[in-house]
Parts: structure tokens; sequence; C-alpha cells
């Protein structure tokens, strides 16, 4: 028999004392490593919101220029004001206000900078107030998606150069040269060569890798592999090489002219002087002088250096989607206090555009409700029965066995297999309506259905037997037992797992595209049976779209499918605290 002392001694003996540090060694790289996952996680979680949400603040505002036009009683016709033709009045106003635009192109540009649907809203305005008519009034119209990210920087913007000289102007022609006293226009030079051989470099890079690319499938094609097909992607790839090569040499080229006089085209910067409201875009400068076409109306032909103002757009025409005449005409319009801004109420209150600006989320969101609606009524009421009969009356049965695999297995199909059920049985064999939330919501509630029953069988299985012998031993059935003490004492658990599946059907895009809800639609549904499209869809078809202001737009409806999920959520909890229970 060891004694007491000798087991002290056995335990602050070397050995044990390596065993101590060495378990407490890994419980402390076991408590850094639980730090470090928690601390990815919530750096990852703040890194995916704070992108999310820095982009969508973007479409939370949006631009309105302020302008007046005349409601012309001749145009309009008081018994059939929609029929008049707001959409030219609107242009007319252009063109009265910014009479020195002349041409097809620039006009073109001009017309731009208004949305399509501002002339909706005047109409609109008109036919709620008649009286209106032939007065002269001010109206905010909505900006184009263009104008309003100009507005908002997204395109960079003109900003002033530093300058000394004064200038004298000399116009023959369309054309009108300036003359500095100072060397005004010299850095502008050294500025826009480098930008240009920047560019260049740019372009070497990418003929690079269509190089490499182009010696990858080239290997490919001689070691015999699908050779048709390599050789074809090889081709290409040579081609968007030369083709690199070739503009990187024209840029080249172009930074490096010699001589005192240096052209200036849509590849450089744009180069601008300007005087009140009136603008010369430059197309040739050096380094005291400077000549291009006149926007607007110059009073003098000399002008002091406080005077006049030299501006550069740093971003080549070419990679923007504002031309120079709209940034011109917008900065005289936010420099007159025509630009105003106000919270995006399109973005909350209308449906689906091809209009970046007139493009609502509302749409979506009652199509993401009628579908839930649906979801959640043949989800719940067909599961939660399914996991009573199936935990507290099906016997331990070879068909009970072969029901509880194919649930277990049902909750791991892919979410697509779900849409093409719905699209061969529900659309081509019921024949209902496609891309409508009933179909929708049945296609995500059989897709729902698996996590409901195992969430609510564990959620039943958890209640304590006690509670259901002691309600039988007071002579209570079966089916009073499981509806009047199990189910009320699970509810929380089903809850919990009822919430976590529509969370997942809320976010399921595959099975909706199969059953057509990726159609554009513009309409508010009414009811689970009209057209709708919904949030996921939403948000996978504006990323898709091409024009820029749509980016914000995607940003800004996945904060809303957030702020869906978080109501759900909170539902959940409300839910829980009123069913929870304690024995």
């Amino acid at each position: 028999m060891i004694s007491m002392t000798e087991l002290s001694k056995k335990h602050v003996s070397p050995e044990s004392a390596a065993r101590l540090k060495k378990r407490k060694s890994a419980q402390k790289r076991l408590q850094m490593l639980g730090i470090m996952a928690i601390t990815i996680s919530g750096l990852a979680l703040v890194t995916l919101l704070w992108s999310v949400f820095g982009k969508a603040t973007g479409a939370i505002t949006e631009s309105y220029i302020e302008m007046t036009i005349e409601l012309d009683a001749d145009e309009i016709d008081r018994d059939n004001i929609r029929a008049a033709n707001f959409s030219g009045m609107a242009k007319s106003m252009l063109k009265d206000s910014f009479p020195y635009v002349s041409g097809r192109t620039p006009r073109r540009q001009m017309y731009d900078l208004i949305s399509v649907g501002a002339a909706f809203e005047l109409r609109d305005m008109v036919m709620e107030n008649p009286s209106l008519v032939g007065q002269t009034i001010t109206f905010e119209f909505l900006a184009s998606d263009i104008a309003d990210l100009y507005l908002k920087h997204s395109y960079g913007q003109i900003e002033a150069a530093p300058h000394t000289g004064d200038i004298s102007l000399v116009t023959e022609g369309k054309v009108t040269t300036i003359q500095s006293s100072a060397p005004d226009f010299a850095p502008l030079l050294v500025s826009v060569r480098a930008g240009l051989h920047a560019k260049a470099e740019g372009l070497r890079t990418q003929a690079q890798m269509q190089e490499n690319g182009r010696v990858v499938f080239d290997q490919r094609a001689a070691d015999g592999e699908d050779v048709e097909v390599n050789l074809a992607e090889a081709i290409r790839r040579g081609a968007a090489r030369d083709q690199f090569y070739a503009q990187a040499d024209e840029l080249d080229a172009l930074a490096a002219q010699q001589g005192a006089v240096f052209d200036l085209d849509s590849r450089t910067a744009s180069v601008f002087v300007r005087v009140g409201d009136s603008w010369i875009k430059l197309e040739t400068i050096s380094e005291t002088s400077g000549s291009g076409e006149i926007l607007g109306e110059f009073t003098q032909d000399s002008y002091a250096a406080a005077d006049w103002e030299l501006m550069v757009y740093a971003t080549p025409e070419t990679a923007r989607k504002v031309s120079d005449i709209q940034a011109m005409l917008l900065e005289n319009l936010r420099d007159a206090d025509k630009i105003v801004t106000h919270f995006n109420t399109h973005f909350f209150t209308a449906g689906d555009s091809r209009e970046p600006e007139l493009a609502g989320v509302w749409g979506a969101a009652v199509g993401s409700f009628w579908t839930m609606m649906v979801t959640v009524i043949f989800a719940f009421f067909i599961g939660v029965p399914a996991a009573i009969y199936l935990e507290e009356f099906a016997g331990d049965s070879r068909a009970t066995r072969f029901v509880e695999v194919n649930i277990n297995n049902l909750a791991a199909v892919p979410s697509i297999v779900f849409g093409l059920l719905g699209l061969s049985v529900f659309i081509g064999f019921f024949g209902m309506h496609r891309s409508s939330p009933i179909v929708g919501g049945i296609v995500l509630g059989i897709m729902t259905l698996p996590v409901i029953i195992i969430a609510a069988r564990a959620a039943i299985k958890a209640v304590p037997p006690s509670i259901r012998d002691g309600a039988m031993a007071l002579g209570a059935s079966d089916l009073q037992v499981s509806m009047h003490h199990v189910l009320p004492l699970s509810m929380p658990g089903i809850l919990t797992g009822t919430i976590l599946g529509m969370a997942r059907a809320l976010g399921e895009t595959a099975p909706l595209i199969m059953i057509g809800m990726v159609a554009f639609i513009v309409d508010i549904p009414d009811g689970p049976t009209d057209n709708a499209t919904v949030l996921p869809v939403q948000i996978f078809r504006w990323a898709d779209f091409p024009e820029r202001a749509f980016e914000a737009r995607t940003a800004a409806a996945i904060v809303v499918l957030l702020l869906f999920l978080f109501v759900m959520n909170f539902a959940a909890i409300i839910l829980r605290k009123r069913f929870e229970r304690r024995w």
C-alpha cells in the first residue's frame, strides 16, 4: 500500500511536472486557437458588412436637376393630359437652358442628363393638379444614373489646376486659340505623358498574360488534348495579345510626340479653360498655349489670371461613362445650385426597371413576402404533424425506418433539384402559373420540409418522458398527450428549426430561377398568384447588369435581404420566449 508521503512525492516528481506543464501548454494553445478563430470570423464578418454597407450608401440618395419648364397649354390637352409629350417638353427645356450646345451627339448627351422617368413624374404631377397647365413652374427632374454617379464622384471629377498667367483668345471659325503669359500648361504636359506611359505598361501586362495563356493552350494542343478547341483558344489569345501590344505602342507613340504642340484626345486626360459658365475643351496644348472649341460664350478677348480657371479631368473620356460635355454642364448646374439631393424613395417604393435610377426593391420584397408565406404554410403545417406522427405514434418498423432515411437524404439534396421538380410537376404537369409566389413557395416548402421535420423531431424527443407519463396517469389519450403537453413544450425548438429552414429558403436562387422567377417584373404583386420575383433573384439579376449604378443598388438589396433575415430571427426569439416553459 502506497503511503500519502510516497503519493505526494510521485505527484511532484519531474515526470509529473513535465506532464502538467505539457497539459497546460496544450490548454493555452487551444485557447489561443479559439481566440484566433473567433477573431478571424469576426474580422471576416466586419469586412463583409463594411463592404456591403459601404457600397449600399450610394443608393440611399439620388440627385435631381432643378429646372424651370413651361407647361404650354397648346401642347397639353386638359382633357387628355396623359397623351401630352412631356418628354419632348423636357428636351425643349434643356435646349433653351443650354442654347450653346449644338450638334446631334452633344445634344443627345445633354438629354441623357435627366432620367427617362422624369417626364413621367412631371406628367403625374400635372395630372394630379391640372391647374398647372399654362404656367411656368420649377420642377426637380430626376437625374440619370450617369449624371448621378458623376455628382457622387464615382467617375472622378473635374478639378482646378494651378495657373498664374493672363490669357488672350483668338477665334478662327470654330477653333479658339489661347495664349498664356506663363507656362501654365507645362505641368499638364508632363502628367499627361506619364499617364499615357502608365496605361501602356498596363496594356503590356495584359498582353503578357494573354501570351502566357496562349503558350498553355498551344502546349495542350501539342499534347493531343482537345486539339481543335485548344488551338482555337490559343489563336484567340494570340490575337488579344497582339491587340494589347498595338494599343500600348499607340499610347507610347502619342506620349512621345515631338514638337511644341501636344495633341489631346479621348485617351488622354481632358483639359479645359473655364470662364464662368463658358468652357473651352482643349484639343492641343503647349507650355504656354492651347486650342479647342468653345462651349458657351466668351465676352472678352483677354482675361486676367484671377478671372479664368484651368480645369483637368484626369480620367480619360474612354474610361468613363460621362462625357466631357455632360461633365461641363453638370458643373455649371452645380455652381448654379441647380443640383438637389433627396432620399432615394424610388429604391424602396418601386419595382424593377432597366434604368438604375428608377429601379426599386419593393416589388422583390413583396414577392419574397408572398413566397415565404406560402412556404411557411406549406412546410410548417405538413412538417410538424409529420414529425409528431413519426416520433409519437409510428412504430419501429421497416417502413418507418425507410421514411426516416429518405427524409434525412432529402435534407441534403441540392436545391436546384427541387427547382426541376417544380418545373416538371407543378408547371409542366399541373399547369400552374409560371413565375408566381405560389409555385415558388411550394417548391421552397418541399425543400424546407425535411429540415423542419428533423428539427421538430429533435425538439419533441427532448421533452422529458415524465411529462408523457404524468399526463397518461391522469387519463389523457395519446393524442391529448401529444397535442396538449408535448407539442407546447417542444414548440420553441420547432420554431427555431422552422426559422432556420425559412432563412435558408429566403436566400435560395437556383430553384426559383428554374421556375421562371428570374423574369423581368415591373409591377408590384398583389397576391401569391401574380407574377413576381424575390430578393435573391433580384440581387442576382442586378449584379449581372453592366450599368455601374446597379452596383450600389445590388448592395442595398443585400442589406434589405439581411434585414428580412433579422426580422425573421427576431420573430423567432419572441415566439420562443412566448412558448418557452420550464419543467
